[in-house]
């Protein structure tokens, strides 16, 4: 710690004030002096725990206290800024630089063009649809109603990563902005109101809030919502939400909500099942790997999320199918996300695996953000029919196979009543190893070296991607690791799909007979 002679001007209640130091943010948690050294001190918790020294303390002395061990820091006044009231930020990001256009302009009257052009900077203040100040250091509201006075208008309003410290703060603001719909303060970190309901009718006409990486659990957004009275989008991704309880007379008018890359207990989903107008879940990187409606029997409809249309599920750890069969039971689903799990196919082919996913969600109308066409659900369908077909057999077939088998294959009957029963000639016998002696003729083409022959192989379709570069290496005596490949198939000419994964398969990649491997190398 370094010695800084210069000391400005510290605010009284600077404890719990909000600074920002460069690109960091971080809330002060101690002011005073620090022995042996001289001056004033800050001692500081990062909102990057990684920015950070120490948990609070010097010299054996516990000057203040941090949650993560090394989120702490001592730092000269000098160093950081306390940031600006609402206004100043507006006029800083917004202004006109009005002694620039008077001497572009050329006149000889400056004081009288400048007083106009100042009149149309306060104009287009109030003519204003939205503020954007992130990161702009926004503190507070400023001198109380001249918000109302100067941006008037506002219906959307950015305060993402400001340095207000304080709901209170906030709704100091939004008071003032009787149009406001939308407000964005992801990155900021806000001490929970005493008294939220107080607060309603600074948030009475807030449609979309964005909560993002604001280090929140869901008891204290719940404790916040009376704020809210009429929110129908929230968004609170990146938090610390693990355990979701349910909002009971909170969030009733909620339509939309995203709780990606927070990481949920298991079942704790279920909570929110309850919200009446809910149509749109976003749960990618949640760890989610099971959900289920045990309030019905598979293929029965279930009474919770009434009204979801749309979910996404990307990027989690799904790997069973009576997962899809749970899904299939909510009444409205018709848009499903569900890319990067690990739900394959008996044969894993991630095409059949789409085809079983359409199949088995008989309302779903967009599945990975493509629609289905009616082609497309008839073939997935009258596949899933044979596919299945002998277990139905097996099962005793007819309009009453087994429980078991009906649990498992829900839609089965009614696909069969849409489109009859397979004959036996047209039953797919499952063959798990068949792929594996299947052979691919590749044609290994180099974009990069023109003089270079392409070089035609048959290999395996279960051959990895690892094994395909070590035959290059051979071949080319270039090393693996500086080889990139892609293909492309006569089926999407003009298209080339890359080879990202060195232990997937090319049957993992879908490459089939006849297509082109495109071979370079840095």
């Amino acid at each position: 710690m370094g010695v800084d002679q210069t000391e400005p001007e510290v605010p009284a209640d600077a404890a719990g004030r909000r600074v920002s130091c460069g690109a960091e943010r971080a809330t002060v948690r101690y002011v005073g002096s620090v022995p042996p050294t001289a001056g004033l001190w800050l001692g500081v918790e990062w909102d990057d725990p990684e920015r950070g020294k120490h948990d609070g303390s010097h010299d054996g002395v516990q000057y203040f206290t941090c949650r993560h061990p090394t989120g702490g820091s001592f730092v000269r006044p000098a160093k950081v800024s306390f940031g600006v009231d609402y206004l100043t930020a507006v006029q800083q990001a917004y202004r006109i630089d009005v002694d620039e256009v008077v001497r572009e302009e050329g006149e000889s009257s400056s004081s009288s063009k400048k007083l106009e052009w100042l009149a149309v900077e306060e104009r287009s203040f109030q003519s204003l649809p939205s503020v954007l100040l992130s990161r702009c250091d926004v503190n507070g509201p400023g001198a109380d109603g001249e918000i109302r006075k100067t941006t008037p208008n506002v219906q959307w309003l950015d305060l993402c990563g400001s340095l207000m410290s304080r709901w209170e703060d906030v709704a100091a603001v939004t008071r003032q902005l009787e149009h406001l719909e939308g407000l964005q303060l992801s990155r900021n970190r806000l001490r929970l109101p005493a008294d939220p309901p107080a607060h309603r009718q600074a948030f009475c006409g807030l449609r979309v809030l964005a909560l993002n990486s604001c280090d929140l659990t869901w008891p204290q957004i719940l404790e916040c919502a009376p704020m809210w009275p009429q929110l129908e989008d929230l968004c609170v991704e990146e938090n610390s939400i693990s355990e979701l309880q349910r909002p009971d007379g909170v969030l009733q008018s909620l339509r939309s909500l995203s709780l990606s890359c927070n990481p949920l207990a298991p079942d704790a989903v279920l909570s929110l099942a309850a919200l009446p107008r809910l149509e749109q879940l976003n749960l990618s990187r949640t760890g989610l790997s099971d959900i289920r409606f045990d309030d019905t029997a598979p293929g029965s409809q279930t009474a919770m999320f009434p009204s979801l249309e749309r979910l996404n599920l990307d990027h989690n750890t799904i790997t069973e199918w009576c997962v899809v069969d749970e899904l299939a039971k909510l009444p409205r689903l018709v848009q499903l996300s569900c890319r990067s799990n690990p739900l394959v196919s008996a044969d894993g082919n991630p095409k059949t695996a789409t085809q079983l996913l359409i199949a088995k969600l008989g309302r779903l109308v967009v599945l990975n953000s493509c629609k289905i066409l009616p082609e497309d659900r008839r073939g997935a369908e009258l596949d899933y029919i044979k596919m299945f077909g002998e277990e139905w057999l097996k099962a005793g077939g007819g309009s009453e196979p087994s429980g078991q088998f009906t649990c498992r294959h829900p839609r089965y009957l009614s696909l069969i009543d849409k489109y009859g029963a397979p004959e036996e000639g047209e039953l797919k016998k499952p063959e798990p190893f068949a792929l594996k002696n299947q052979l691919l003729k590749v044609t290994f083409v180099f974009p990069d070296d023109a003089n270079r022959k392409q070089i035609e192989k048959k290999l395996p379709a279960s051959m990895l991607v690892q094994k395909v570069k070590g035959l290059l290496y051979r071949l080319l005596k270039i090393p693996a690791a500086d080889l990139k490949l892609t293909y492309t198939s006569p089926k999407m000419a003009g298209t080339e799909f890359e080879i990202d994964s060195d232990l997937k398969t090319l049957q993992f990649y879908s490459i089939e007979d006849g297509d082109q491997v495109l071979v370079r190398w840095s």
